[in-house]
């Protein structure tokens, strides 16, 4: 998903995040901002898991909604 297209569908995207990880606040979806890594270490941080848990969390994540991907820098 091109940068454009993350910014226009942000708020549908927020919601299918925050089904699968909880604990993440509207702070968090504010660092985020459609970027995979700072997803990663708010997933991290908030669910007390190791990161190669949570790219294994996101992966599959990203399989079941192949619509919505995050920008990786």
């Amino acid at each position: 998903m091109n940068k454009d297209t993350m910014e226009g569908n942000w708020k549908q995207i927020k919601g299918k995040v925050r089904e699968q990880w909880g604990k993440l606040t509207d702070d968090d979806f504010d660092v985020i901002a459609g970027k995979r890594d700072q997803l990663l270490g708010r997933i991290q941080e908030r669910h007390g898991i190791s990161r190669d848990e949570a790219e294994r969390q996101v992966k599959d994540w990203e399989s079941r909604n192949p619509d919505y991907r995050f920008e990786t820098y």
